[in-house]
This record gives C-alpha cells, sequence and structure tokens, in this order.
C-alpha cells in the first residue's frame, strides 16, 4: 500500500510544522510500515538545536514513529480522524539513540504492530539513516475519541 502527501493528511491531524511524515514507502500486512522524514535546513527548531551544529532532536524522531505508528494503526482499523477518532501517544520505552541526524538526511522509519489491547496499540519502531540505526522504541498509541 502507498500512500501520498494528501492521504498522509487524512489518516493524521497533525499539519505542518507538526507534521514528520513526508511519504509513506509501503504499508505490510497491516502490520508494518515504512515512512520517511527528509529534514531540510529551515526547519525551525535546528537554529536553536544547535547555533552552528544542527542536529535534529531525538524528541522529534520519536515523534515522527509515533506520528508513522498512528498512520499505520488508521489504516489497520480502516478509518481516519474524520470519523471521530484520535491516536495520541500514550507511553515510549526502551529508547535509544545511536547517531545523530543532520539537515539534508533522510531517515526511513520503520513500526511493527506487536500487539492491541483496548485500544492500546503496542509498536515496535526504528528510524535509520543509510540503513544504519538512528534510533529505536517501542511507542504506545492509545485510539480515543476526538
Amino acid at each position: 500500500m502507498n500512500i501520498n502527501k494528501d492521504d498522509i493528511k487524512r489518516y493524521l491531524p497533525h499539519r505542518e510544522p507538526f507534521l514528520f511524515i513526508d511519504e509513506v514507502v509501503d504499508i505490510k500486512d497491516n502490520e508494518i510500515i515504512h515512512a520517511k522524514k527528509t529534514i531540510s535546513e529551515d526547519e525551525y527548531f535546528l537554529e536553536g538545536h544547535f547555533p552552528g551544529n544542527p542536529i535534529f532532536p531525538g524528541v522529534i524522531i520519536i515523534e515522527a514513529l509515533g506520528q508513522a505508528s498512528g498512520i499505520l494503526g488508521f489504516t489497520t482499523m480502516n478509518k481516519t480522524p474524520e470519523e471521530g477518532s484520535i491516536y495520541v501517544l500514550a507511553g515510549v520505552d526502551k529508547v535509544r539513540f545511536r547517531r545523530r541526524v543532520r539537515p539534508g538526511d533522510t531517515i526511513d522509519l520503520f513500526s511493527k504492530v506487536v500487539s492491541e489491547k483496548r485500544g492500546i496499540w503496542k509498536f515496535d519502531c526504528r528510524a535509520e539513516l543509510d540503513n544504519e540505526i538512528v534510533c529505536t522504541a517501542t511507542i504506545l498509541c492509545a485510539d480515543r475519541k476526538a
């Protein structure tokens, strides 16, 4: 399943400047998503993180992984936020950062459904840059009424 930018906005309530998914490359068997985020030099937060040495913040990598997981959850449930549902970040565990991400880099975002119980979804996530792991995390999302 390939999802274009307009479809991303159907599955996520986020909008610029807080939309961190540029492209969904593939969703396989409603279990795994592969998305991408290209870091541009004019991202508003890079001005202060860090002056003269810009690094894409780790917390925004986590947010991007959460957004990818949200798309996967919504497509798996075959619904969108327009139907009165919102997918919120409920927890993050086992986070590890292994490599810096800089302007001009494109990170690959992967999320895999681990489980779902009473509207709480658990995902194993990772971000990669040039096939090297940037970040790994377990993310929990809750499907709730908007």
